[in-house]
């Protein structure tokens, strides 16, 4: 559940003087942009962001777009993006370089987008002249290299200094970003920056900034470890009463909980997976089932498949295959599930608005809730349009 990471590098080395080295900078920056010969080369993370940059189309001299993202889609990605509940970490591990100093810090989405900054009232309004502000765009192809960026495409800590950053109006800054990623899946959760004046450069930024980004790496590993504990409770008594081989994994495959089965640590699961007979690596044809959390994966020669069937009162209970559990739902995720049932078609998030609260419009609370419940009931509820899967009995 680990990934190695590269060494950080930080733009300048201990002892240079940060003024002569922009000035190299700047001329390098002016070459490259002209076509001519090169005074010095660009440090590879950087020289390779320029070619990606450049073939993108992005204008060194005007970047390019900055328009934020409407407040609600803001909103939504933020609550999508798994990084709120590490805000204070990261805010505390990193206020060394950010009180009483001219820097900004920035946590961004897999995407790119800016979900959140703190700093002083001054420095976030220099950061508002720059487009540096909650819902833009800092990837790449949108700003050109920049440490938000660049350490997502290229995978690392970065720090880019002054003219290093591809568009002339960012050289008077210097950034330094992580990223941040999922244990669960390996995949980029976002990026943690920290962004400031080019005077402000300090060689051990990165590393602190880097070390910051795999704190709350560990902590996510903790809370998957976690889950993963609440679901093997929830499923072990669901095995000793199957008495067949069995795992119980969770949504990215990573085992709970084995009976009869050759211990492993993780399963290849199909994508979209709802309760199926399906071909798993390692373990050939198998029957999945849903858990609160996770899936009940059984070798389809060890039974004849059983169906799932859905019940919903005012406790909505699962029964498939080998057990049944149950889950106590709050009235709105009681009245979504009822929606659902009754519209086995599916509906949009615009369409449950307008059936809950009478306001299409109110499609971000849709959204948020049908997260939560998706988090519980897995691949029994599909999306695009929100739907029960096909292979569910519902019942009320």
């Amino acid at each position: 559940m680990t990934t190695a990471h590269p060494l950080p590098e930080p733009a300048l080395a201990t002892g240079e003087d940060p003024r002569e080295f922009a000035q190299v900078l700047h001329a390098m920056h002016d070459a490259a942009m002209a076509g001519q010969r090169l005074p010095a080369r660009p440090r590879s993370v950087i020289g390779q962001s320029w070619a990606r940059v450049a073939h993108a189309g992005v204008d060194p001299d005007i970047g390019g777009p900055i328009d934020p993202i409407a407040a609600a889609d803001l909103t939504e990605r933020r609550a999508a993006s798994g990084l709120g509940f590490l805000l204070d970490d990261l805010t505390r591990g990193l206020d060394a370089v950010l009180r009483d100093s001219p820097n900004i810090l920035v946590v961004a989405d897999a995407k790119g987008h800016v979900l959140w900054r703190a700093g002083t009232t001054a420095v976030r309004r220099r950061a508002d002249g720059l487009g540096f502000v909650e819902g833009a765009s800092w990837a790449e192809n949108a700003v050109g290299t920049n440490a938000i960026g660049t350490a997502l495409t290229a995978g690392q800590a970065v720090q880019v200094f002054s003219a290093e950053h591809y568009v002339r109006s960012h050289h008077a800054w210097t950034c330094t970003g992580a990223p941040i990623r999922d244990p669960r899946s390996s995949g980029m959760l976002g990026v943690v920056d920290v962004s400031g004046p080019a005077s402000s450069i300090h060689p051990a930024t990165i590393a602190l900034v880097d070390s910051v980004a795999r704190l709350a790496e560990a902590r996510l590993q903790n809370v998957h470890r976690d889950q993963l504990d609440m679901l093997r409770s929830v499923a072990a008594p669901i095995l000793a009463r199957a008495g067949r081989p069995a795992l119980a994994v969770d949504e990215f495959g990573w085992v709970a909980a084995v009976d009869r089965v050759e211990p492993r640590r993780r399963i290849v699961l199909p994508s979209d997976l709802a309760p199926s007979r399906v071909l798993v690596s390692g373990l050939g044809l198998c029957d999945v089932e849903p858990l609160p959390g996770g899936w009940l994966v059984r070798p389809a020669d060890a039974a004849e498949r059983e169906g799932t069937t859905v019940t919903i009162g005012d406790v909505v209970t699962v029964t498939s295959g080998d057990g049944v559990w149950t889950h106590n739902p709050s009235p709105r995720h009681r009245d979504l599930l009822t929606l659902l049932a009754r519209n086995r078609g599916g509906l949009s998030a615009a369409e449950l608005a307008g059936e809950l609260f009478g306001d299409p419009a109110r499609t971000v609370t849709v959204r948020a809730e049908m997260s939560r419940l998706r988090k519980t009931f897995g691949g029994l509820l599909a999306t695009a349009p929100y739907r029960f899967a096909k292979e569910v009995t519902v019942s009320r």
